[in-house]
């Protein structure tokens, strides 16, 4: 007789509750939403998720919470802050202020896009990430 792999192995309706994976995987995915479809909305969201669970939360999704939330004011310091700065002393009609703030802009995006894909794909592994550079350091 065949068995396959769901077959033998266990069902998991909810996988990750007791050690955080759901809301670790949670975070990750409000810091990638951040970034590419709803800005502000998520990020709200996400601080709100910070404040509610940064001391409750079980060890992973501490972990990644607090790695999400940082990161992501990071990113608009980056993004926001530092475009605006490139404008601001290359001129709104100069044409290479333009070329910059988009080449600026498409590099650290997409930077902060890939390196949340790689969290999310540790938090849906149950592992601890720490973002490297911008990632503030774990206790």
């Amino acid at each position: 007789m065949h068995t396959t792999a769901s077959e033998t192995s266990p069902v998991r309706l909810a996988p990750g509750k007791a050690n955080g994976q759901g809301l670790a995987v949670l975070a990750e995915s409000l810091y990638l939403v951040n970034l590419l479809l709803a800005p502000g909305l998520a990020f709200a969201v996400l601080v709100w998720l910070w404040l509610r669970h940064r001391h409750s939360a079980p060890p992973l999704a501490r972990s990644h919470l607090r790695q999400a939330t940082f990161v992501s004011m990071v990113a608009g310091v980056l993004i926001a802050c530092l475009s605006g700065v490139i404008v601001s002393l290359g001129g709104w009609r100069w044409s290479w202020t333009w070329v910059a703030v988009l080449t600026y802009f498409v590099c650290i995006h997409g930077a902060l896009v890939l390196l949340g894909m790689f969290a999310l794909a540790k938090a849906m592994a149950g592992k601890a990430w720490r973002y490297p550079v911008v990632g503030p350091r774990e206790d």
